[in-house]
C-alpha cells in the first residue's frame, strides 16, 4: 500500500484530505486482513504456551512467529519509517538496510508512543472469537502468519492517528492549544470526537466487508446471498469499539506532547 509519507514531497504535503486518504486505503486493508484470517479455524494450539517448544524461547507460537518476523523485518529497515510500530520493540536488532530519509512531519515526541500491548490484547482476547470459526485444522504456523498480517494492519491504522492529531493541530492550534497547555485529556478528546464522522465511517467499513466479502458466481443463483467471509457487523463493531477508540487514544497521547 502507498504510504501517505512517500507520497508527501514535504512536510506541507500533509493535509486532512491526504490523511482521509489515507485512512481509507487502511480499511481496504484490514477487511481483507480479517478475510484471510478465516479461511483458518480458531486453531488454538497457535496461542498455547506449551504446544511448541524452541530453544531459548518460552512463549506461544504466535509470539514467535510476530518476534522472529519482526526482527528479520527490523534488519532490513522496517521500523526506521515512522508509519511501523513493533509488537516487541525491545526484541530489534539494528537496521542493516541504508536509511531513507521520511519526511519529517511528526513531533519527535511521537517516537515514544506505542500501544501495541493494547492492540494486541483486543485482538487476541476480544475480536479474534467474533469472526474465526471455531476448530482445529493443524494449519497453526500458517494461522500465526495471517494473524501478524491483521496485527499489522490494525496497528498502522491506529498510530496513524498521530498524522491525524499533528494535521488537526496545524490547522487549529489556537483551538487545541489551551486544552494542550492544562493537560486536559478529556477535553482534547471532545475536540477530537465528531460523532457524525465516526457513524459514516462504521456503515462505510460495514458496506466494504459485505462487497469484498461476497461469493462472486456466473449465474444467477442467489442461494449464498447475504453470507460474507467476515460478518459486516462486527467490522462495524471493531471501528465502533476499538480501532476508533484506539485511535482518539494515540491522537490525546500526541497531542499531549505537542507543545514539549
Amino acid at each position: 500500500m502507498a504510504m501517505a509519507l512517500n507520497d508527501s514531497v514535504s512536510a506541507n504535503a500533509l493535509t486532512l484530505d491526504s490523511v482521509r486518504d489515507s485512512l481509507v486505503r487502511q480499511e481496504d486493508t484490514i477487511i481483507f486482513a480479517l478475510i484471510e484470517r478465516t479461511r483458518f479455524p480458531i486453531n488454538s494450539p497457535a496461542y498455547n504456551h506449551s504446544y511448541a517448544k524452541f530453544p531459548g524461547y518460552s512463549g506461544s507460537l504466535v509470539q514467535f512467529v510476530v518476534r522472529e518476523t519482526e526482527a528479520l523485518l527490523a534488519k532490513a529497515g522496517k521500523f526506521t519509517n515512522p508509519e511501523e510500530h513493533p509488537f516487541f520493540p525491545t526484541d530489534l536488532p539494528p537496521s542493516e538496510a541504508p536509511p531513507y530519509n521520511y519526511t519529517k512531519v511528526l513531533h519527535p515526541a511521537a517516537a515514544s508512543i506505542n500501544i501495541n500491548k493494547s492492540i494486541w490484547k483486543m485482538y487476541f482476547d476480544e475480536l479474534l472469537a467474533l469472526f474465526a470459526t471455531p476448530g482445529d485444522d493443524g494449519n497453526y504456523a500458517s494461522t500465526a502468519a495471517s494473524d501478524l498480517v491483521c496485527l499489522q494492519a490494525l496497528s498502522r491504522r491506529i498510530h496513524y492517528g498521530k498524522f491525524v492529531a499533528e494535521v488537526k493541530f496545524r490547522e487549529s492550534p489556537r483551538e487545541y492549544e489551551p486544552a494542550i497547555r492544562s493537560q486536559d485529556r478529556d477535553a482534547l478528546m471532545k475536540l477530537l470526537t465528531v460523532e457524525s464522522v465516526e457513524e459514516m465511517v462504521k456503515k462505510r467499513v460495514a458496506k466494504k466487508a459485505m462487497v469484498f466479502g461476497q461469493e462472486v458466481t456466473l449465474d444467477n443463483n442467489n442461494a449464498k446471498k447475504g453470507k460474507y467471509k467476515v460478518d459486516p457487523s462486527v467490522v462495524s463493531r471493531l471501528y465502533a469499539e476499538w480501532v476508533m477508540p484506539l485511535t482518539k487514544l494515540v491522537q490525546v497521547e500526541y497531542l499531549l506532547r505537542r507543545l514539549d
